[in-house]
């Protein structure tokens, strides 16, 4: 719907769904150009027709009517024995909100679907649902409405669920619930989709539905073209039939021609025999534990304190200075070195090789940063595998400064992951799979660490997120540099109670030009009134001076409240500074 609406004029960043109020003859054509390919149910034009979805463009209070309009608009244009399904996609949910509570979703599901129904469709077809859970709710409210509900999921590569269960294990879910029909839409293309069907077929006695994409898409000039030939995709469509299918049409990039083709090469087939089904298997088999696991720096937490010294990766391509550094530290006696990936939003070296070459030429475990910021989850994948390969274990996971902070001409911001999604990730891989459930042969190592700001006046919001993020899979904290007394007699009494290191950030400062910047222009920063003052008017030895010694005065609260852990922050790379205060914390 949304490719065809847009070839006739609708512009890319138009919501699909209001042009069934704003230009309902041009929905109506969409819809009767199917119907004369030979389309025989049709889908009304309302996938993301919910109030969660409608509400991010301020259309919430049309959902009831957008819906009415889309089931009257398919209604109007199809054949007296046709059938009208109600499009229904998943919730919305915006990136900084909180968690969705069930009632919330189900009131969501209830509002359109009630609409729907009210409009004169004949069944739902719920679609392009990744998480499983939500798709049971959303069958749940089709069941309590009294009409049919078409199930159908979005599977990853593999066929697996965005939620990691398995075709096979999904339908059995399903069919649980008494759908119309169990199947599966979008994906890669027919060939992908097919398989899907056939590990369906084969556990089910539910009817089964495929609408699958006409293809692999190609980006090209800012559009998703879908290469698929019509006479292809009908081949592909008998196959399916043979699996088992009886609802069969089209997802993205599937043009009327498609369906004419899918019309005339099924005129006589019937849906074939199932096979029968295997031994039910409830848990998907995952590689075995190892026996042992590496060394982290973590193995000598409590016996004695711990020290982190962050490092900055070059600008260019030269890291002699960056290996000198690590080489000073080492000898120092640090327990792991820190690199942070492009921080505030400029370019630096890539972390992860300069990270292996590290431990590789110095011997010193690293500390890798990783954000959501710059890769997009198949990147993430990627390149934590690669990590992984390059004998890199302990990762910690961060959302990212936006790259509006560098101001870097034509960058962009990704961040399909927060930091909470960066530790599942890394969770899944140690646990043998994507993401998306796909068994990976074997299993990843990582030791993983958040981030944590206790320059906050409230820390209520912060230890929330800390909280997801130790469920999420994080091992150990890092926090942001912290100036306070204050601050820290705080955060101790906050965490008290956690099973977790924490590391306490120290960036010493260097003069009343550094203090100012880092209080007023660094992201979860702050510095008090006092510790601005005792640098007012210092530069060179004398800023130094002063700022080591208010270092030195919060790593001995640190110790006195209980903390075991320091992570270094020398500004631009002063290393010798970070050994020094090393040699303080080991002796107070």
């Amino acid at each position: 719907m949304g490719s065809q609406l847009y070839q006739r004029g609708a512009p890319l960043d138009a919501v699909f769904e209001y042009l069934n109020l704003l230009q309902p003859e041009m929905v109506s054509q969409v819809h009767t150009d199917y119907a004369a390919a030979g389309a025989q149910l049709l889908e009304t034009n309302t996938f993301r027709a919910n109030p969660l979805r409608l509400d991010s463009y301020g259309l919430a209070s049309r959902c009831r009517d957008i819906n009415l309009a889309g089931a009257r608009l398919a209604r109007q244009a199809a054949s007296p024995d046709s059938w009208i399904a109600g499009s229904v996609g998943p919730l919305y949910q915006a990136p900084d909100a909180g968690p969705l509570s069930i009632t919330a979703k189900r009131d969501a599901f209830h509002e359109q679907m009630t609409a729907l129904a009210e409009g004169g469709v004949d069944c739902f077809l719920l679609e392009t649902f990744g998480q499983t859970e939500e798709l049971l709710l959303a069958l749940e409210v089709a069941n309590r409405i009294g009409l049919p509900a078409i199930a159908q999921l979005a599977f990853a590569e593999g066929g697996f669920t965005g939620d990691g269960l398995a075709a096979p294990e999904a339908a059995r879910r399903l069919a649980e619930h008494a759908p119309a029909a169990i199947g599966a839409n979008c994906g890669a293309g027919p060939r992908e989709l097919l398989q899907v069907l056939q590990s369906l077929s084969a556990v089910t006695d539910s009817p089964l539905s495929a609408f699958p994409n006409s293809g692999f898409p190609q980006y090209i000039e800012g559009r998703h073209i879908y290469l698929a030939t019509p006479e292809y995709f009908a081949e592909l469509g008998r196959e399916m039939v043979a699996t088992g299918v009886s609802l069969i049409g089209g997802c993205c990039g599937t043009t009327p021609q498609h369906i004419a083709a899918l019309a005339a090469a099924l005129a006589d087939h019937h849906p074939g025999q199932r096979p029968a089904a295997p031994p039910p298997r409830s848990v998907r088999p995952l590689p075995a534990e190892p026996t042992t696991r590496p060394h982290h720096f973590l193995d000598d937490w409590g016996k004695r304190p711990l020290i982190t010294v962050e490092l900055p990766p070059p600008r260019g391509l030269d890291i002699s200075t960056t290996l000198a550094r690590a080489r000073t530290l080492a000898e120092a006696g640090v327990d792991a070195i820190n690199l942070a990936e492009n921080p505030l939003g400029r370019i630096r070296m890539g972390n992860l090789a300069l990270a292996s070459r590290i431990q590789q030429e110095i011997g010193v475990e690293v500390i890798a940063h990783i954000t959501g910021r710059d890769r997009n989850l198949l990147g993430l994948h990627s390149e934590l595998m690669g990590a992984h390969l390059l004998g890199l274990r302990t990762l910690l996971a961060v959302t990212g400064d936006p790259v509006a902070v560098a101001g870097e001409t034509g960058a962009t911001n990704v961040f399909d992951v927060n930091s909470v999604g960066l530790l599942k990730l890394l969770t899944a891989l140690n646990q043998g799979t994507n993401l998306y459930g796909a068994n990976l042969g074997d299993h990843c190592t990582f030791l993983t660490g958040a981030a944590f700001n206790p320059n906050v006046a409230d820390l209520t919001g912060q230890l929330a997120k800390l909280t997801k993020k130790m469920a999420a899979g994080a091992r150990f904290i890092q926090t942001q540099p912290v100036y306070d007394d204050i601050v820290l007699e705080r955060l101790a009494d906050a965490v008290q109670s956690l099973d977790v290191p924490i590391f306490i950030g120290i960036m010493p400062l260097v003069s009343e030009r550094n203090a100012l910047f880092l209080h007023n222009e660094v992201p979860g920063i702050q510095l008090p009134e006092t510790v601005r003052g005792r640098m007012h008017g210092l530069s060179g030895e004398d800023g130094t001076r002063a700022g080591m010694a208010i270092a030195g005065e919060l790593v001995e609260k640190s110790r006195s409240l209980g903390f075991g852990g320091f992570y270094l922050i020398p500004p631009f790379g002063k290393v010798n500074l970070a050994a020094e205060l090393m040699t303080r914390i080991r002796t107070t």
